[in-house]
């Protein structure tokens, strides 16, 4: 107990109370030493850690990202367009050496070959450095260029 000299030298809250975790509110990031040990402030004004947050939230995509995204995407596209236009240039010659059965698959494979390029690196790459799946997408640029459609083209020889 104290006397009432004492209480007049103190507020209320002055009391010795350990001090409370070290949270950040949300949309912050700790960086530094000891910044795996920093929190975030809940919606409910509880301090959590960072290991405990919803896999299913992450961080939103640059602008750099979604351009470089978006580019890609348009160049996939165009590829999947090569390879139907070129692979029906081949048709003709395909029918001569191969049958249909043998055709018809490779050929589907080869049309949807950028799209499923374009998921697996998606998917593959999530929580990954972005340059990482910069470098794989290009890498899909340049192994799945539509070859018979280069070659051949449209008009054919």
């Amino acid at each position: 107990m104290t006397s009432d000299s004492d209480d007049a030298l103190s507020w209320d809250g002055d009391e010795q109370t350990p001090p409370a975790a070290s949270a950040l509110p949300a949309g912050w990031n700790a960086v530094g030493k000891g910044s795996g040990e920093v929190g975030h402030v809940g919606d409910d004004g509880t301090a959590g850690q960072d290991g405990a947050t919803d896999p299913e939230e992450s961080e939103p995509l640059s602008t750099t990202m979604l351009l470089v995204l978006g580019v890609v995407g348009g160049v996939y596209l165009l590829y999947s367009i090569g390879w139907v236009v070129g692979g029906l240039r081949l048709k003709p010659l395909a029918n001569f050496f191969v049958a249909d059965v043998m055709f018809l698959p490779w050929f589907v494979l080869a049309i949807a070959a950028p799209a499923l390029w374009f998921l697996a690196t998606w998917v593959l790459t999530r929580g990954r450095a972005a340059w990482i799946r910069i470098c794989l997408l290009l890498l899909g640029v340049v192994l799945l260029v539509p070859w018979p459609f280069v070659t051949v083209g449209v008009i054919g020889s």
